[in-house]
């Protein structure tokens, strides 16, 4: 791995950037991203093509001071001239993360993962912004290893059933350090695991808002193999916090971000469905799903470098999550401003979601 160069992170009262590029800021992360810049004062392009992300998500942004929403497919060759700028900063977030939506999508992940991510690379080093590459746990594969370190290389079949989703991400790594090293690029690479909570759509192949969906629905929760099998969750507040102390840094090598705490999917089910009221019934399905085994980050450098650590226990989140699922957001209501024909034709996005 290259070598490590950390500066403090800037206070939040006071963030380092004038104006920020999410790409893939309708998506689920992407928009709690820009929520918090705008929040902090910073000035946000968001762009995305609405393939897996939606209008909805950054709607209530539209009248804040400095937000713009520029419906663009950043794989297009003119994506460089397209995003003026000038930034300080490029958060890239533009490329299928969940796993049924890069299924879907397998070329379109693998462009954005490569065309993607060259062109936000061309937009950064233009403007000498600081980029920083929203990488997945994916990149290690069905990893032979628990926890995962940063210099585990990762155990991926390039031709299964995921490796679109894998190798657009360990293509993208590939790209953000090779133009660091050729072109001394500011750029840096996080690696997220198991981030959920609000806005995340119940089709994209998560657990926690397909287990909320059933228990809403009042169905049944069915669970592969024995109901055992545990995921390492994070709630996005916390990940947001981590994104932008690597942002505000000069860390250049992959660093891992996600809760270390497992619960398995039985427990997780037993809770939504407590947190619901809902009547649903758990059933196991005895079968394995053929999915890769467990991922577990190993946090210790993140610690180390930032003392960055979640403070959102998965019940906490869980709670919030279902929250935000029943509570009045969901309904729609008036869209204001310029967005209200956007969101007309596409809030649903590609799958019911909360």
């Amino acid at each position: 791995m290259g070598p490590t160069r950390t500066f403090p992170a800037a206070p939040a009262a006071r963030p380092p950037w004038g104006r920020a590029l999410v790409t893939g800021g309708a998506g689920f992360l992407g928009s709690h991203l820009c929520e918090r810049l705008t929040g902090l004062g910073v000035a946000v392009d968001c762009v995305d093509n609405l393939s897996t992300g939606r209008a909805r998500n950054i709607a209530p942004l539209a009248a804040r001071p400095g937000f713009r929403f520029l419906e663009h497919d950043l794989t297009r060759p003119d994506s460089v001239a397209a995003l003026p700028g000038p930034y300080d900063l490029v958060l890239h977030c533009a490329c299928p993360a969940a796993p049924a939506d890069c299924r879907r999508l397998p070329l379109e992940t693998l462009d954005a993962g490569s065309a993607g991510t060259r062109h936000a690379l061309a937009v950064a080093h233009r403007d000498r912004a600081r980029l920083l590459l929203a990488s997945a746990s994916a990149v290690y594969g069905d990893p032979l290893v628990s926890p995962q370190r940063e210099d585990y290389p990762g155990d991926v079949d390039p031709v299964g059933p995921d490796s679109a989703r894998a190798e657009a991400h360990r293509f993208a790594e590939a790209l953000v350090t090779a133009h660091v090293a050729a072109h001394g690029t500011d750029a840096g690479i996080v690696r997220l695991f198991g981030t959920y909570g609000p806005r995340m759509r119940a089709d994209d192949g998560r657990p926690v808002p397909a287990l909320v969906a059933r228990a809403l629905a009042g169905a049944p929760v069915t669970l592969a193999g024995d109901g055992r099998r545990t995921h390492c969750l994070c709630y996005v507040d916390d990940v947001v916090d981590g994104v932008l102390l690597l942002a505000a840094s000069r860390s250049v090598r992959p660093v891992n971000l996600g809760g270390t705490d497992a619960v398995t999917e039985a427990e997780l089910a037993r809770r939504v469905i407590e947190l619901t009221g809902s009547t649903s019934r758990v059933l196991c399905t005895g079968a394995a799903d053929g999915g890769p085994r467990h991922h577990l980050p190993d946090t210790g450098l993140v610690r180390e470098l930032f003392g960055w650590a979640p403070v959102t226990g998965w019940e906490e989140g869980l709670r919030r999550t279902v929250d935000h699922c029943t509570g009045p957001s969901l309904d729609g209501g008036p869209v204001p401003g310029p967005y209200a024909e956007i969101v007309a034709g596409s809030a649903a996005g590609p799958g019911p979601g909360c």
